[in-house]
């Protein structure tokens, strides 16, 4: 049943990214963003799940980011972590692209580029290739927390990252997360297994509209952390609606 095993390479990504706007000296570069989208349910995806895990111990380039989805709930054992927003969040990347392409598990880079989220060999290759856009789109991001506060700062950017096709601007969003959960689960595909989720994000928080000057987003630190967060990432994308365009600019809070 499981997840798709073909590769989906999208040739025009990185063109479409790059044409947002042109190289920039204020965009500083900023890590690569992958976001996994997995599920308790999916047989195929104890390996990507091991392999975000490992990325995130080795490669402080990249932001690991696991978003469980509940689109497997019905076969038997129901995703304790998946959560209707992150299923909606993986679909409007697919309508985004055009392909309309959602399995498990799958990673998009960056926002702009996915591939089977157990393939090290061709995560990492977009890594690689999105390396220009990243370098030249978006803003210098820099959080800070000071006096109970979680202070996000960002530099003007290329005045092409605050417009383009996907919207006006970007917004800047707070992303709760907690850094390991591992799951005994009991029914399903992976029943008897025990798996570890890493960076998982559990909720979204919108903290404002960047609209490519230099601004300052506030929030009480508590708030950022959340009930159930150890941490936090904050991220900067285009969109508009249901719309999902690519990462502009990331950070992580210190644990990490």
């Amino acid at each position: 049943m499981q997840g798709v095993r073909a590769k989906w390479r999208w040739a025009g990504a990185l063109a479409g990214v790059l044409a947002l706007g042109a190289p920039s000296a204020s965009a500083a570069e900023r890590p690569a963003v992958i976001e996994l989208f997995t599920s308790q349910g999916c047989s195929s995806c104890p390996p990507a799940d091991a392999l975000m895990g490992q990325l995130a111990r080795e490669r402080r380039d990249i932001i690991i980011l696991s978003f469980p989805v509940d689109i497997w709930d019905y076969i038997g054992w129901k995703d304790t972590l998946a959560k209707p927003e992150f299923t909606a969040r993986q679909r409007h990347y697919s309508q985004t692209r055009g392909d309309h392409q959602v399995y498990t598990p799958q990673a998009v880079v960056d926002g702009a580029a996915h591939a089977v989220g157990s393939d090290k060999q061709h995560l990492l290759a977009l890594v690689d290739e999105l390396e220009p856009a990243r370098k030249a789109l978006g803003a210098s991001l820099r959080i800070t927390e000071r006096d109970g506060m979680l202070i996000a700062d960002l530099d003007a950017g290329d005045p092409g990252a605050g417009s383009g096709d996907v919207a006006r601007g970007a917004g800047v969003w707070l992303l709760r997360v907690v850094r390991a959960r591992t799951i005994a689960i009991g029914r399903g595909e992976n029943d008897g297994r025990r798996v570890t989720y890493t960076n998982v994000v559990r909720s979204m928080v919108r903290m404002g509209h960047w609209m490519g000057a230099a601004a300052r987003f506030e929030m009480p630190l508590a708030e950022a952390r959340g009930d159930d967060g150890e941490g936090y990432v904050v991220i900067v994308q285009k969109n508009m609606g249901e719309v999902l365009g690519p990462v502009l600019a990331a950070a992580r809070s210190g644990n990490l």
